[in-house]
């Protein structure tokens, strides 16, 4: 029998002539760049956005079951292991809003300039970085 990723190989120039198809090269090929990684971290933003939200309406549906449920609920989240994931969760949102508006500007045809997009990059990672911080020295200063 003959192998079926060969016959993907096979492809046809604009002459008609028939070629073989370069492979692929996978991850461990190709440098990061950081509009790849950036990719992948909006990927995982994404992701650690869904847990929080599950986490936000555990802690609703607690508020609205009863003291004792909503008294654990808090309690989880001001132990220091809820904490990181409200920390976890402060930087997937500003990540995921910024990348988004970066993502925004793409679609609408600009910002593809390497200068551009490497700016922007950058912005997006400072961005969160910086609102983060604020959001958790209003936190942890404020009560």
């Amino acid at each position: 029998m003959k192998d079926v990723r060969e016959a993907l190989m096979i492809a046809r120039n604009s002459d008609g002539k028939l070629i073989r198809r370069p492979m692929s090269p996978h991850l461990q090929v190709y440098k990061p760049q950081l509009t790849s990684v950036l990719s992948i971290f909006h990927r995982f933003a994404g992701v650690g956005l869904a847990a929080g939200t599950l986490m936000m309406v555990c802690w609703l549906v607690s508020a609205a079951t009863s003291p004792e449920a909503f008294g654990a609920v808090q309690d989880f989240l001001y132990s220091w292991f809820g904490r990181l994931l409200l920390f976890g969760w402060t930087v997937a949102l500003f990540y995921h809003l910024f990348n988004g508006i970066r993502h925004l500007v793409w679609d609408a045809g600009g910002g593809f300039e390497r200068e551009t997009y490497v700016k922007t990059g950058m912005a997006v990672v400072a961005g969160t970085a910086i609102c983060t911080v604020l959001v958790w020295l209003v936190v942890l200063v404020g009560g």
